[in-house]
């Protein structure tokens, strides 16, 4: 969501922090309770999880809801003034830093979570690769899918953030968490939801426009 990618990080104008929660609960809320039912889902399958390190939390959105879930939960992003805006709203602890070089010791969290992040990121595989360092249990992930016409329309609005986003489809992006996991995978399992039809939810099918992936990991050293 909030993480370098170019030399100027969009998510760095104040104004943007302002008008991002508000577009939450207007435009986007039925985005933002169907992408919540899809990895609140997912979330349960880790029943033993207590902690989660949210990278690229932004305004702390999804970070506030975790801890609503009863997480302790941590909320980290390279934008200043995202991380203003967060602390504003209250919540969570809040974290300046990068998501390539995360500020945790290896297996510090049970969980940690990506949520619209990965797109904007200058290296994803690098970023999930610290994601898997410092979690103990897996890695959370929400992105959107580049094969839904949800993105295509993104694609097609000509804003410079859409211009400059990296998209991915299920596959690639399973791919590239294996990668990053290495021998600690235990299992990935994905769905989509946000599909142009009212009332359809989550689906294990590769064409709605937002993914929730699971990657489940084994502990240090064993499978």
């Amino acid at each position: 969501m909030t993480t370098e990618r170019h030399v100027v990080n969009p998510f760095e104008d104040p104004a943007l922090a302002i008008r991002y929660e508000g577009w939450y609960a207007g435009a986007g809320r039925e985005a933002d309770i169907l992408e919540k039912e899809l990895l609140g889902k997912l979330l349960c399958c880790f029943p033993d999880a207590h902690s989660v390190l949210e990278v690229g939390c932004g305004t702390g959105h999804f970070t506030r809801w975790m801890a609503e879930r009863g997480l302790e939960t941590v909320g980290l992003d390279i934008a200043e003034s995202m991380l203003d805006e967060a602390r504003r709203l209250g919540g969570p602890k809040y974290l300046l830093g990068d998501a390539l070089s995360l500020p945790a010791a290896a297996q510090s969290y049970d969980v940690t979570a990506l949520i619209t992040t990965l797109e904007f990121l200058k290296d994803p595989a690098r970023a999930l690769a610290e994601a898997v360092r410092v979690a103990r249990h897996g890695v959370l992930l929400g992105v959107l899918n580049r094969w839904s016409l949800l993105t295509l329309r993104y694609r097609l609005s000509g804003k410079a953030m859409w211009r400059s986003a990296q998209f991915f489809g299920p596959w690639e992006l399973a791919t590239l968490a294996r990668r990053a996991a290495g021998g600690r995978v235990k299992s990935i399992a994905w769905r989509t939801t946000l599909w142009p039809i009212s009332g359809v939810g989550d689906l294990p099918l590769p064409w709605g426009g937002f993914i929730g992936m699971l990657v489940q990991l084994s502990e240090e050293g064993r499978t």
